[in-house]
């Protein structure tokens, strides 16, 4: 899993502080109904208030079904339109991330220009974050994850979203960097040199920023020599010396290149 410096509950209350307090303002808790509550018609304050009273009690899955309740009973009140926000974030807190993500993605839908659209967006964005797994596992919604986040700085980038979107696109990058690290080394110890070297460029390329550049560059060195390509194994090198001279991975190419490309030059 992506080591993560913060709770995501704690950071994503955090940040969207404002938001919740907007949503909320005026609506004090009441004391709760029957567990059929969500089944029973009630005027809006009421039941968005039983929502928001659950929500605080802890029983987040239950309040996102209230909330998704308040919009099924009063589709044209102003009350809806808030409600589908915290069905989100409660489906969220209850780790419900793909129907948070549906909630948030139905408010957008409904609520384009909405000034709350931000928080929708941050909303999609940490139901992607929080499903990423290990390095070893299918890397889909890691992919997910790198494109919500992407599209809350492109969208908002003065915003607090973007700020943490940012921080988290960091990790989100090294995590698929490291993906493509291990398989460029499967495919590198499985003799399959030309695979393993297209894996390792990715990384060059497109991850550059990624604590796995270093290792990248030294195995294009090692992938170049195993090819017949003195040349571009020089190439490599150098770039990793220019960038990283104090860097282990730069020891190792500089000792690679001197033993079997001595004298070569860059192509």
């Amino acid at each position: 899993m992506i080591t993560r410096s913060r709770s995501p509950l704690k950071l994503a209350l955090a940040v969207t502080a404002s938001a919740a307090a907007l949503f909320t303002a005026g609506c004090a808790g009441r004391s709760g109904g029957p567990e059929d509550t969500a089944y029973v018609a009630r005027d809006v304050e009421t039941l968005y208030s039983e929502a928001k009273r659950r929500l605080d009690a802890g029983n987040a899955k239950f309040a996102a079904a209230l909330f998704d309740e308040v919009e099924r009973q009063h589709p044209y009140s102003p009350w809806a339109r808030r409600a589908q926000l915290m069905s989100s974030f409660s489906y969220y807190v209850a780790r419900d991330y793909n129907k948070a993500i549906q909630s948030a993605q139905r408010f957008l839908s409904i609520h384009p220009g909405n000034k709350d659209a931000p928080y929708a967006y941050y909303l999609i964005a940490l139901s992607y974050y929080e499903q990423i797994s290990d390095v070893h596992r299918d890397q889909a919604i890691t992919d997910q994850a790198r494109t919500a986040l992407n599209e809350i700085i492109r969208r908002f980038p003065q915003t607090e979203y973007a700020s943490d979107a940012r921080l988290k696109l960091d990790l989100v990058n090294d995590h698929l960097a490291g993906k493509e690290m291990e398989i460029g080394r499967f495919y590198e110890r499985s003799g399959k040199w030309l695979a393993a070297q297209i894996r390792f460029q990715n990384v060059v390329e497109n991850f550059q920023t990624t604590s796995h550049t270093p290792e990248a560059l030294y195995r294009l060195t090692e992938t170049s020599l195993a090819l017949g390509i003195p040349e571009e194994a020089v190439k490599y090198a150098a770039v990793l010396g220019a960038n990283y001279p104090g860097n282990e991975w730069y020891e190792k190419a500089y000792k690679l290149v001197q033993n079997h490309a001595s004298g070569v030059t860059a192509s």
